[in-house]
């Protein structure tokens, strides 16, 4: 990473020092100038036996007492030798050294210049110790400085991968992100993504910056896939054009760096990263850029998995509307089979029966007796048939919309249920058909299943719409259930089916049941009445028996914006 310098920071350092240290140093730097050369071989020596590589010493070498020495006998302010140590503190970070590797290794070079000064003019030892720990102090805080300007800015690095990765809705919005995070990192002038087909025959260039032209496919041979399936500084050249994939790079710079994007072992993409002059990385550089290319390939596959699970549950919400569509269809069909077939049928059995019924003689009263029974069965069945016309197909809804609908299911279920209902609804209820459909079928199922099960005196129907969403709740103050259970049973499908017609339209369903204690259905009649006063003051579902089914649905885009005020209608 090519980090800023901050001069004026040292040299305010550097100003701060009093004429009398001033002085001290360029006289300690005259002292030891003849010997300076020898200090740093032994130092060398030194650094060499702890292993350290010829980047690491050469750097640590320049940042000694001694140079510094030699600094001021060239004539260089001491604030020009506080910004080398800055810039070589952040190049021995980037070489992987820690603080307390390069303190020890500046006190190994204290014990030489100790002994040297001590054989020089042991009598001004106490002067020169002061100085020699006034000027360790300053190059101590600019390696602080430059260690915490390296590890900022790989802190930064990835705390924007991790943003992007957070915030990228899809692959072709995050892998160009990526790229520009990690080219704000290296400062280098260009970069490029390439993921590997199947198969491992071509590259396809991938988050290509705005305005930058994409490379569609290339290809590469096996040796070429071998070389860059590990970390690589190239220096651009003749024998490298192969390893650099866009090939405009070969005129315009020297430098690439290529970090390869590897998962289960194989190589399936790589990251190069071009400048225009010779610029070798670090060990610190690559471990980062290394991490960052398994964070990018994680996050493509993470991308990749979410939009394609996104294409298939687009696919299973437009299967699920065809079948609700199919479904309608055959409600539809089937209803004007009972009303066409059926229907007429039995309404021509009746008036036969009739016309016989009228026709029989005195004497055959015991079969005009029957007959008559048989006539108001096939009434009855004629009824029952109309109902079930109506409950598999309500004209009314095509005709007039939901809020009617809704009115004529309440009302025959007053007629059939002695439970008191409470029905409340906008003023208007304009909805797309399929929507109305759907909250129609909802709300059949769900007063089919209080007037099975629930063993309700009381329900509420409301229907509300605020903030571009629809809200339909129903209470009953009934026996109650256990909601965990009845989701959970495989022969249990009415609550099934109402969550999954709820998430067809991208809606919420909430559930919220109460099962009525045994004390209460054991105690007298005169009691069950006070506890039910009683516990009418809480939450159905919560506090009191009974259940609670509240459905959210989004609605779409209005135009009128015309406010829905309530009204509420008394049924039954």
């Amino acid at each position: 990473m090519k980090a800023v310098e901050h001069p004026e920071v040292l040299a305010e350092a550097a100003a701060g020092l009093s004429h009398q240290l001033q002085a001290h140093l360029q006289w300690m730097a005259e002292l030891l100038a003849p010997h300076l050369a020898g200090l740093e071989r032994k130092f060398l020596v030194q650094l060499k036996k702890q292993k350290l590589d010829p980047s690491q010493r050469e750097s640590l070498a320049s940042i000694t007492p001694g140079a510094a020495a030699q600094c001021l006998a060239a004539g260089e302010p001491l604030s020009r030798f506080l910004e080398k140590v800055q810039y070589r503190g952040r190049r021995l970070a980037k070489l992987g050294l820690t603080p307390s590797s390069v303190v020890s290794a500046l006190g190994e070079y204290d014990k030489l210049l100790s002994a040297e000064l001590q054989k020089r003019c042991a009598d001004q030892a106490a002067n020169l110790g002061w100085v020699r720990n006034q000027l360790h102090f300053l190059v101590i805080l600019s390696l602080n400085s430059a260690f915490y300007q390296v590890r900022e800015g790989e802190s930064q690095a990835f705390y924007e991968l991790f943003r992007v990765e957070v915030e990228s809705r899809t692959l072709d919005e995050m892998l160009p992100r990526f790229l520009a995070a990690l080219l704000t990192y290296t400062g280098a002038d260009e970069g490029r993504l390439y993921l590997l087909e199947d198969g491992q025959e071509s590259w396809i260039s991938r988050g290509t910056l705005p305005g930058e032209p994409q490379i569609v496919s290339l290809c590469t041979t096996p040796k070429v896939r071998r070389d860059l399936a590990r970390p690589r500084c190239i220096e651009i050249g003749t024998d490298t054009k192969p390893m650099v994939l866009d090939k405009k790079w070969h005129r315009s710079f020297h430098t690439c760096w290529s970090v390869p994007l590897r998962a289960d072992g194989k190589l399936r993409g790589v990251l190069q990263f071009a400048f225009r002059k010779s610029y070798e990385w670090m060990p610190r550089e690559v471990e980062l850029l290394s991490a960052a290319a398994e964070r990018c390939w994680l996050a493509a596959e993470k991308a990749r998995l979410l939009e394609d699970l996104a294409r298939r549950e687009e696919q299973v919400r437009r299967l699920a509307e065809h079948m609700v569509e199919v479904e309608e269809s055959e409600r539809r069909r089937i209803s004007r089979e009972l009303h066409d077939e059926a229907g007429q049928s039995l309404l021509c059995v009746r008036l036969q029966l009739e016309m016989i019924e009228q026709e029989l003689p005195p004497e055959f009263e015991p079969w005009r007796k029957r007959m008559g029974e048989v006539r108001e069965m096939t009434e009855h069945t004629i009824i029952e048939i109309r109902r079930l016309i109506a409950a598999l197909s309500p004209a009314i809804l095509d005709q007039m919309g939901l809020a009617p609908a809704l009115r004529q299911l309440i009302g025959r279920f007053r007629n059939l249920h002695s439970a008191e209902v409470r029905l409340q609804l906008p003023r208007r209820l304009d909805l797309p058909k399929k929507m109305s459909i759907i909250l129609y079928r909802l709300v059949q199922e769900i007063f089919n299943n209080i007037a099975k099960y629930s063993l309700a005196t009381r329900v509420n129907l409301s229907v509300d719409s605020a903030d571009g969403c629809l809200r339909m709740q129903v209470e009953d103050d009934g026996i109650g259930f256990d909601v965990e259970e009845a989701f959970s049973r495989r022969d249990c499908f009415g609550l099934s089916g109402l969550r999954e017609r709820v998430a067809l339209l991208g809606g919420a369903l909430e559930v919220r049941s109460l099962r009525k204690a045994k004390t209460a259905e054991s105690a007298g009649w005169s009691d069950l009445n006070q506890r039910r006063e009683k516990a009418h003051s809480g939450r159905i579902g919560i506090d009191r028996s009974g259940t609670m089914i509240r459905v959210v649905l989004p609605l779409p885009p209005r135009n009128d914006g015309a406010e829905r005020s309530k009204r509420t209608v008394q049924v039954g």
